[in-house]
């Protein structure tokens, strides 16, 4: 598919957080909270800290390969997994929760992305290969954020009272909303294979974590992704000092708040330690573990453990301690030879507070890279915005402020008291001036005049706009279209809408035209015309 692009600024969007934009702009405040810049340069300092890592890459392929026993595996991924097996080949990771059928469009975006940093990157570093993975946080518990789509508008929700991860969650009542899918979607070239697909990677009696994973493999195997599901007895050994460390001495927590600490004074901090992060999973529980004196207790349920007891436990089934936010980006980095993370605009935030906790147990710190972001403008929608001659860039602003912008271009009549307005400062200017020579405490007096002379004229001009905005009532409607479709919910498409109806119209054309227009460490949002 041939599109063509306009690039902008995250900040120019609106839509992104003040640290996002800070980050993407190499703001010289967050400079202390990160160890690499964004740049070639970084990769490579970031290459030369994890040759110093001693990474069980032993271990990470033959887990993966363990995993990828089940289905079958493109020739690229099984090039990728053995990569791993050389001191010279590096991660490019990117990581979300498996959240049904993708969740949202970013989930996508981050994947793609990934694959083409690392293809970027090997044409840098000759010698070297780079590897894309997804890792999948199964362990999260947020079924409200992860157990829904958006598809036609309409948000739709999986009817399930299952608890614990999400991960390990069966998959029993997704097919009503697969059946939803494929009324919908069914009619379209692609609709059909779709669902064959879904129902391939979804059935009964299958676990979340497994079905994202099959998912994942056969739309992006092709690529090279490498998708990793953590939630592995095995991997977690490896975090065993760690975690033992957490549980009897609290370290983290005090590194981040004093991150959080300096880190606040100019910016909203995005997530608060506990004072144990790590969660108990076991069945339906994922619960926090607390500590009170020599007992550690799971909250929300009777389950206590000694000193002797919790250790014990950590030591024969590590499986059951799952890190929060605080240490998986620590556990990803120790069982991964990774150099750069490919995040959004919130794990960055949370990411930044996260360096002493790395440098506390030596584990190289990753190059974070702000995710691509995309708007995919359909040509029906840049035919709507060409006939109210807005430009592309212009669709972020406010709906009322485009829609004025339209009238006081399109009216006959005058509809801006600016020359009135200005006529009268001028008047009022010339008047304090007068008092002045006579008395200066006059001209405070003139200055209320002034702004009692002013404040009707511009009460005026709003209602000049307001009444001939009455005349243009088939482009409001237009604009409002316009701006439901490409801002659902009055937020980023790529934030509501799911990758489905794309795919689809488009097939793996989709993919591909996302590949191809993707950036690498550009760090710019991106509107696709297609």
């Amino acid at each position: 598919m041939d599109c063509t692009f306009t690039q902008l600024p995250y900040g120019d969007t609106g839509f992104f957080s003040q640290v996002a934009t800070a980050y993407a702009t190499s703001d010289s405040k967050l400079q202390p909270f990160y160890k690499h810049p964004v740049s070639i340069e970084g990769i490579a300092a970031a290459i030369n800290s994890r040759k110093q890592f001693k990474t069980d890459r032993q271990l990470i392929v033959g887990e993966l390969q363990k995993q990828y026993g089940s289905v079958q595996v493109h020739e690229k991924v099984n090039q990728n997994i053995n990569l791993l097996l050389n001191d010279n080949s590096f991660v490019i990771c990117t990581a979300h929760q498996p959240a049904i059928f993708t969740g949202s469009l970013f989930f996508v975006y981050k994947i793609l992305h990934a694959v083409k940093l690392a293809e970027h990157l090997s044409t840098h570093f000759p010698g070297n290969n780079f590897v894309p993975v997804f890792y999948m946080g199964c362990e999260d518990a947020d079924l409200d954020e992860l157990g829904n789509i958006t598809l036609d508008g309409e948000k739709i929700n999986w009817d399930t009272n299952q608890s614990g991860a999400i991960g390990r969650m069966n998959t029993k009542g997704l097919d009503k909303i697969i059946n939803r899918i494929e009324g919908e979607l069914s009619v379209q070239p692609y609709g059909k294979k779709l669902v064959q697909l879904l129902r391939e990677c979804y059935p009964e009696k299958t676990d979340i974590q497994t079905a994202t994973f099959k998912l994942l493999n056969a739309l992006f195997g092709e690529y090279g992704l490498v998708v990793l599901i953590p939630d592995n007895a095995n991997l977690k050994r490896k975090m065993i000092p760690v975690f033992e460390d957490e549980l009897f001495n609290q370290q983290s927590s005090e590194i981040v708040r004093r991150s959080i600490a300096r880190l606040s004074e100019d910016f909203k901090v995005q997530a608060q330690p506990r004072d144990i992060n790590l969660f108990y999973l076991k069945d339906n529980i994922r619960e926090r573990i607390e500590r009170s004196g020599d007992t550690w207790s799971i909250v929300n349920t009777n389950i206590t453990f000694s000193a002797d007891e919790i250790r014990k436990e950590l030591n024969d089934h590590p499986e059951r301690f799952s890190p929060n936010v605080i240490l998986r980006g620590l556990f990803q980095e120790t069982i991964l030879p990774g150099v750069a993370f490919i995040g959004g605009g919130g794990e960055i935030a949370y990411w930044l507070e996260l360096k002493g906790v790395f440098e506390k147990y030596n584990v190289p710190y990753p190059v974070l890279v702000l995710r691509n972001s995309f708007l995919v403008l359909e040509k029906k929608w840049k035919e709507s915005l060409d006939k109210l001659r807005i430009p592309v860039t212009g669709i972020f602003k406010d709906e009322l402020v485009l829609l004025n912008d339209l009238v006081k271009r399109e009216s006959v009549n005058q509809l801006s008291l600016t020359g009135e307005i200005t006529h009268v400062n001028s008047y009022y200017d010339k008047m304090k001036s007068v008092a002045e020579q006579i008395d200066e405490t006059l001209t405070t007096h003139v200055a209320a005049l002034q702004t009692r002379a002013i404040k009707p004229l511009q009460e005026l001009e709003k209602k000049l706009l307001r009444a001939e905005r009455r005349k243009f009532e088939v482009q409001q409607r237009q604009l409002s279209a316009l701006k439901k479709a490409l801002f659902p919910n009055n937020g980023l498409q790529e934030r509501v809408e799911n990758f489905m109806p794309f795919y689809a119209k488009w097939g793996d054309d989709f993919f591909k035209m996302i590949y191809r227009y993707s950036l690498t460490l550009e760090q710019e949002f991106r509107i696709l015309t297609c």
